[in-house]
């Protein structure tokens, strides 16, 4: 047995094919969307990302804006940007690249952005409605991690998910939507006892670790279902790989996402739609 893979890039490019579409009336019927996108320093992986979401703008039809700023920016400043484009009416969404500078307070930076503008999901206010279940924007790498799983009819309801790893980004959003379409949900991560016990139970397992190959065949159960959210370089060749032993595992899983080609390019794809849908529910206040 070999898994079938859930390729993000297929997924990705036949929902940017609809959503041009969307932007193209909407932008006949007189608003384009617009997203601005805020870059502090210059770190060179933020750089690349900020890069892609440009294209990916571009290639809908989505007005986009970059804002670079110094990394000696002070906190105060960059507030005052996000205020400006809060208040800017050509502007659906707005997102803050992370990490920032040492100097600036993330959770300053995600408070300032308007729940109404905040396409990544990650507004205090955006997560208490996620986690009540009440339409909100989903951050959008775990919004793009149900959309995968949906898009192979894989029943969610009713499964075991395990979820490894607990970040704000990734990790307990995740499980939380899983929970919103009535999954079992266990988180496991660093502190763990006898994780491979719980992650073999997973009929779902959803790996988000930043650590290497990290899970192997052994702690698969035979035709679970394995989403690999991790993306590392080896040090060794330069190459990309997932938190998850690609050909270990594939042999194991029923379904399986690849690195590159997964998660990453819905992660954007979730963003583009976030903005579409910001414009949406922004024209049906007006009515």
């Amino acid at each position: 047995m070999s898994a079938i893979l859930i390729s993000g890039k297929d997924l990705a490019s036949d929902k940017r094919l609809e959503m041009k579409q969307e932007v193209e009336k909407l932008t006949k019927d007189g608003t384009q969307p617009g997203l601005a996108v805020i870059l502090v320093g210059n770190d060179p992986a933020s750089r690349s990302y900020v890069k892609a979401k440009e294209k990916a703008c571009h290639e809908v039809g989505i007005y986009s804006v970059l804002q670079e700023l110094p990394e000696s920016v002070s906190e105060q400043e960059l507030l005052a940007e996000i205020e400006r484009l809060n208040q800017d009416e050509k502007i659906h969404g707005i997102l803050v690249q992370l990490p920032l500078p040492k100097h600036i307070s993330e959770q300053a930076v995600i408070e300032t952005i308007s729940p109404e503008k905040d396409v990544d999901g990650f507004h205090p206010i955006n997560i208490g409605k996620m986690m009540i279940g009440e339409e909100t924007f989903l951050p959008c790498t775990p919004f793009g991690i149900v959309e995968m799983i949906k898009s192979k009819d894989i029943e969610i309801s009713g499964k075991h998910v395990v979820v490894i790893g607990r970040s704000n980004i990734v990790g307990k959003p995740v499980g939380q939507l899983l929970l919103n379409e009535n999954a079992t949900v266990t988180y496991c991560h660093s502190r763990t006892k006898n994780m491979k016990e719980i992650t073999k139970q997973a009929d779902i397992l959803v790996v988000a670790v930043g650590k290497a190959k990290f899970i192997d065949a052994d702690y698969v159960k035979e035709g679970a279902v394995v989403i690999d959210v991790g993306v590392n370089r080896l040090e060794s060749t330069g190459k990309l790989c997932g938190d998850v032993e690609f050909d270990e595992v594939k042999e194991v899983a029923s379904y399986l996402t690849p690195v590159p080609g997964g998660v990453g390019p819905m992660t954007i794809t979730m963003l583009l739609h976030n903005t579409i849908e910001s414009v949406k529910r922004k024209l049906k206040a007006t009515v």
